[in-house]
């Protein structure tokens, strides 16, 4: 095999995706064996030769009908792990959707700070580096990883879906469903900005978060005209959905939403039967499988992040900047 292409594997939970983002870089996904055994243990196991070779391995880490979270990271580092006995020269996990990135901090007595844990659990398998999409809280996992750490942002995918969608529209506003998205909301309406080439507004809602209770506040700032809210994911969609109430009786003429993951959780039909929604875009790191097809069809649009981690992975193998990847 030629060390001039990277060794790409997906495993079989994230094989679609893997098969896009290997057909985006003119290579075929590498062999490899995924066994169950009677007991519920598993094993997994390249097939082809990885010695001296850059290897990346797909698996996004979502719970499905088929495996939880847990099964899935645990998969993924036990390949890892086999890719580095195997002696591959470096393997980097490419994880569009990192689990329990949500808990950063502590925010109870004892708690525990998983986002940490899961760094020296890559650690401990052996990866070299980890490539992975709109994190909810960039500085907690960049602080949180001791080996390379990349991370993408899906702004670029979205400013090329909404814009066209603006028009000469002299009143946008970028809005942040919570505080602590502030940051998000303010890159996104600076990349939106420049190709739109005009300023354009930001506004926050005031939302806390006590022992699983959620308390919303009042929006903060100027909003009128299209209102697009931004956020990292959608969940169940009331934090969503709260926003998007806000910014109509504010006088948003037109709503748009664009989370990066799709967890669409519990009764997330009521929030595309809401009228409060004009679009609701996602991308494609969570396969929209939990929704209604029919309850979806209207308001969801699924943009292909595989093309984003195709070219990713094109330089890092081959030593390009992602610094310019993510410029928009």
């Amino acid at each position: 095999m030629s060390h001039d292409t990277p060794v790409l594997f997906a495993l079989q939970s994230s094989r679609s995706f893997g098969e896009d983002v290997a057909r985006q870089l003119g290579i075929a996904l590498s062999a490899h064996e995924e066994r169950e055994f009677e007991d519920g243990e598993h094993k997994s196991r390249p097939l082809v030769n990885v010695r001296n070779q850059d290897v990346f391995v797909i698996q996004s880490l979502y719970g499905d009908n088929q495996q939880s979270v847990n099964d899935k990271l645990l998969r993924l580092l036990f390949f890892i792990g086999a890719l580095k006995d195997a002696s591959a020269k470096s393997v980097t996990a490419v994880v569009p959707y990192l689990a329990y990135a949500r808990k950063d901090a502590k925010t109870q007595t004892r708690d525990p700070v998983t986002t940490r844990y899961m760094a020296q659990l890559f650690e401990a398998a052996g990866t070299d580096r980890l490539l992975t999409l709109d994190v909810h809280n960039l500085a907690a996992f960049q602080n949180a990883f001791r080996i390379r750490s990349d991370h993408l942002e899906a702004t670029k995918l979205f400013v090329t879906q909404l814009a066209p969608l603006l028009g000469n529209e002299p009143h946008v506003t970028v809005v942040s469903p919570d505080i602590g998205g502030i940051k998000r909301a303010e890159r996104f309406r600076q990349a939106l900005a420049r190709t739109l080439g005009r300023e354009l507004n930001l506004a926050f809602m005031e939302k806390s978060r006590a022992k699983g209770i959620m308390r919303t506040g009042k929006l903060a700032g100027d909003v009128g005209g299209v209102a697009i809210i931004i956020d990292d994911l959608i969940s169940t969609g009331k934090t969503l959905l709260q926003a998007a109430v806000a910014c109509r009786e504010r006088g948003a003429i037109k709503v748009h939403a664009a989370a990066t993951h799709g967890l669409f959780l519990g009764d997330t039909a009521s929030l595309f039967a809401a009228s409060e929604f004009d679009k609701i875009i996602v991308t494609d790191t969570i396969p929209p499988f939990r929704l209604d097809p029919e309850a979806a069809r209207r308001k969801l649009t699924v943009l292909s992040c595989a093309p984003l981690f195709a070219e990713a992975i094109r330089r890092i193998h081959g030593g390009g900047s992602l610094v310019e990847l993510m410029e928009v």
